[in-house]
């Protein structure tokens, strides 16, 4: 461990505080449209926001822009660091009378009060090379994940790969202890430096993958693994695993079982490769037991190869147009033509330990949606629990809340025609099923005080001149897609 760095939080800390160095005050400060600014990575409408607001504006062009400050500005604000101090500890770099920072110092509100990520710099401000012990910052896949993680209140969680320590930070707003891992000495040097200066106790545990906590059991696991799919080379230990093409996240989804605790629960980013000619669903699938685990895994997006490679090429600090990055490019390439892949996917990976015969769900959610997706996939687990223990026949339903009923028409000859009908859940994923006039009837009569689901059907079928038993037949796996989706929910489920 790096015990100058630590030593140095503490008086970091108290000028963090004193400076209101937080991402309320920052928003506060620069206003929306220069606080946009720095998220599309444009430095002038942040630096000329910040010239006025004091230390905080030194602070600000400091960490987050990369800019030169005047020593003399700094050691004020930085106070009661000392700036030598600051610069003999790595946090910062000196040059005659200006001060570069060393390292990226973020403020971020998680749900728990203002907290700070140490983190290494990046290329978004300005030409960087990235080196291979690289600690990631607070990206875009990070923050999803943390979107995408459930916060209810447990008791041990695992952040596998913990980089700077971002989810493990988040975690410990809802678990009463939490164990991070990493195999890059770098990350955990910062990591630490991350957990002191937020005053947060964290287990920290150096080793590959789930070595460090061999033979141990968490309540949850969240994961932000090196899953870049690639030739099985290591060039970037916060991206690269070594393993080729998706056996990153291979290694993940089929070990990390044995690591949960019953009932216990695990978020993990991820990527596979559709192969051509095969279903990415059981490729997937193929990776988890016949046995112990409910899986819900959603893919976010899917890209081609060629954009794939260009995507972490320039990530990697790599130009396109230089013939050392073309040949690295044309190679991965090839690598993934003679595997036969025509794409990338990329998603979550929910996983529930139980004792029953594996339930895997594989979809598409590559539409747009806003609200988090982590109580989503605890609810998911819990709709798929009551499923798997009732006859549907013999319960009553309710529509959730926001579920609203579509139907789209066309001009015709006669007038408007109605060519769709569908369901849309205006909460959570924003689920959509199609469904026919029988079957909006149908939904129709799920209340809080309605009849049985049979019951219903029985009506429905007389109403109609329909067999009741063909009717229970096609609505038995209907009732359950929608359910699992949480468009129609359970009567006896709380409101």
């Amino acid at each position: 461990m790096n015990r100058e760095l630590l030593s140095a939080c503490a008086p970091l800390r108290e000028a963090l505080h004193r400076t209101e160095y937080t991402a309320d005050a920052l928003l506060e400060m620069l206003g929306s449209d220069a606080h946009d600014a720095l998220g599309r990575s444009e430095p002038v409408p942040v630096r000329l926001a910040s010239r006025t607001a004091g230390d905080l504006g030194v602070l600000t062009r400091l960490f987050l822009l990369a800019d030169p400050c005047p020593a003399a500005e700094v050691a004020r604000a930085l106070r009661p660091l000392d700036l030598d101090r600051a610069v003999a500890v790595g946090l910062l770099e000196r040059s005659g009378d200006e001060v570069r920072a060393a390292l990226d110092l973020r403020p971020l509100d998680l749900g728990a009060g203002d907290r700070w990520v140490l983190s290494d710099l990046d290329g978004s401000m300005g030409p960087r090379t990235t080196a291979p012990d690289h600690v990631l910052g607070v990206g875009h896949a990070s923050l999803s994940l943390l979107r995408a993680t459930p916060t209810t209140p447990t008791g041990s969680v695992l952040d596998l790969g913990t980089g700077c320590g971002i989810q493990a930070l988040h975690a410990a707003g809802y678990a009463r202890s939490v164990t991070a891992t990493d195999i890059n000495l770098r990350a955990l040097d910062l990591s630490a430096a991350t957990f002191a200066l937020n005053e947060i106790d964290v287990e920290l545990l150096g080793g590959p993958w789930f070595e460090p906590v061999d033979g141990r059991r968490f309540d949850r696991v969240v994961a932000n693994p090196p899953f870049v799919v690639g030739r099985g080379r290591v060039e970037h230990t916060y991206r690269d695993s070594g393993l080729d093409l998706d056996g990153a996240s291979e290694l993940m989804v089929s070990n990390v079982l044995d690591h949960l605790e019953p009932g216990g629960t695990a978020s993990m980013l991820a990527s596979w490769v559709r192969v051509r000619g095969e279903d990415w669903r059981s490729r997937i699938a193929s990776w988890l037991p016949a046995h112990g685990v409910d899986a819900w895994i959603v893919q976010r997006d899917v890209a081609d190869p060629a954009l794939y490679v260009g995507t972490w090429m320039r990530d990697g600090g790599l130009d396109p147009r230089d013939p050392a990055t073309a040949a690295q490019a044309e190679a991965w390439l090839a690598h993934f033509e003679a595997a036969d892949v025509e794409g990338i996917g990329f998603g979550f990976v929910y996983l529930r330990r139980t004792d029953e015969p594996s339930d895997v769900l594989a979809e598409d959610l590559r539409h747009g949606f806003t609200d988090p997706l982590g109580g989503e996939a605890l609810g998911y687990f819990d709709r798929l629990a009551w499923l798997r223990e009732r006859d549907v026949l013999e319960q009553r339903f309710r529509l959730e809340p926001t579920t609203a009923l579509e139907r789209v028409s066309l001009p015709g000859e006669e007038g408007w025609q109605q060519v769709v009908a569908r369901v849309h859940r205006g909460s959570g994923p924003n689920w959509q099923h199609e469904v026919d006039d029988l079957t909006a009837a149908l939904l129709g009569g799920m209340r809080p005080d309605s009849l049985a689901l049979n019951e219903l059907l029985e009506l429905l079928a007389a109403a109609n001149g329909e067999d009741p038993d063909e009717l229970a037949s096609a609505a038995i796996p209907l009732v359950h897609s929608l359910v699992r989706h949480g468009l129609v929910l359970p009567a006896e489920f709380p409101r």
